[in-house]
Parts: structure tokens; sequence; C-alpha cells
């Protein structure tokens, strides 16, 4: 499932990163979380400076973002706390890269219920873009992780890419969302099944609508 090793801290990614800070957008939305806590507490802004960091990264790479050392040292010298709290953070939500990734993030759930329905097509399809767990594509489009349940069970198969959900995938579905992507289109996002619009039944937009049919026809009226 998702890697949880940190990139290599060498002399090059210093270079690159060593002098890396806010820039006064992120700094204004950093210093508005940190707000939110009381005086004391600021410490529990450490997942959101975090993801605003990532993101920042992402901006200035363009990938969906990632966490270089000397950028969680940074976020934790904003917080005046000790570098090894904010990486206990960072190593432990998978939503923090901490290893560079391509432009569209590609997390295919793999857990039972998406396995049931279909999910190894779904990494079938990936692989077949060159996409391969730990490693950026050579065009630079696209990163790939296989992870856990992502709460999206009653539409599966699914898979996230970036900060966006797609479900019910099948092989053809998931080739028409990566090629959309890829020609710089945003696909519809959630469910791609027609006439679906969330986690109801494929046939209707209530369970109750049935029984609810059947009863009118069976007492003649409300």
């Amino acid at each position: 499932m998702a890697a949880r090793k940190i990139a290599p801290d060498t002399p090059e990614l210093r270079e690159r990163w060593g002098s890396w800070t806010f820039n006064e957008e992120t700094k204004d939305k950093a210093d508005k979380a940190i707000a939110r806590y009381p005086e004391g507490r600021q410490r529990s802004a450490t997942m959101p400076l975090l993801d605003l960091a990532q993101r920042q990264v992402g901006v200035e790479t363009n990938t969906q973002g990632w966490l270089p050392l000397p950028v969680i040292e940074y976020v934790a010298a904003y917080l005046d706390q000790p570098v090894i709290r904010v990486l206990e953070v960072a190593t432990f939500y998978t939503m923090y890269n901490l290893e560079p990734v391509g432009k569209y993030h590609v997390q295919v759930c793999g857990t039972t219920p998406c396995m049931l329905r279909g999910s190894d097509e779904i990494i079938a399809t990936c692989k077949k873009r060159g996409m391969t767990a730990g490693h950026v594509s050579d065009d630079g489009l696209w990163s790939f992780t296989e992870v856990e349940c992502m709460g999206n069970c009653a539409t599966a198969p699914m898979v996230q890419i970036n900060d966006d959900n797609y479900e019910d995938l099948t092989a053809e579905r998931m080739d028409a969302v990566l090629d959309a992507l890829a020609k710089g289109e945003q696909p519809k996002t959630g469910t791609q099944e027609p006439g679906r619009h969330t986690s109801e039944p494929a046939g209707a937009l209530s369970s109750l609508k049935q029984m609810v049919e059947e009863n009118h026809d069976y007492r003649g009226e409300w």
C-alpha cells in the first residue's frame, strides 16, 4: 500500500529547497489557520500548514505537490516546535507526499469492496500508461499509489486524483478520465455511472421509491 519513506536528504535537495519559505498568499492562509487555535495551542495548526506548504510546492513544480525535508523543517520553525513532531504528522497521514510526484497523483483504492468491483482492472489500466508505484512517469504527468479504503464503497471501484474522486469506474471509464487529464481538460468528477448522482442505488434516487410505489398500488391511496 502507500509508501511512507522520506526523500533522501541530499546536498541537491538542500540546494533546491533549503531557502524555501511561504509566499505572501500562503503565509496569509497559514496565519489565519494558526489564529483559529487558542493561545498556546498554535502547534495544532501543523496539519493545515503542511497542506498549504505541499500545495505551494505543487504550484512551483507543476505537480500535485510534496514535502521535501527542508520544507518540513520550515513548517516546524514557523510553529516553534521540534522538527520530529512535524515529521511524525507528515509520515503518518497519506495526504502528505514525502517524495516527488507527478502533475496528477493517481491513488487507486485496492481494499475489498473496490477489489470485488474491479479495482484490479483499474490498476492494470494505470500500468499500461507506465505508472508504477513510487515513480513519476517519464512525461511527468503521473504518479501511482495503491491505497486503503477512501470511503466510497457504495460507488466502488474508485480512485482519487489530486483533490478529486472518480467513482463507478471501469477500465474504459478510467481511460477516459486519464485521457481528459492528459489533454489538460477537467473530466466529470464523482460517479461515472450515467444517471447516478451520489451513492443512491443505480436505478433510483431513493431506495424507498419501489416500496412507496408498491404501497400506493396496494392501498390505492395514501
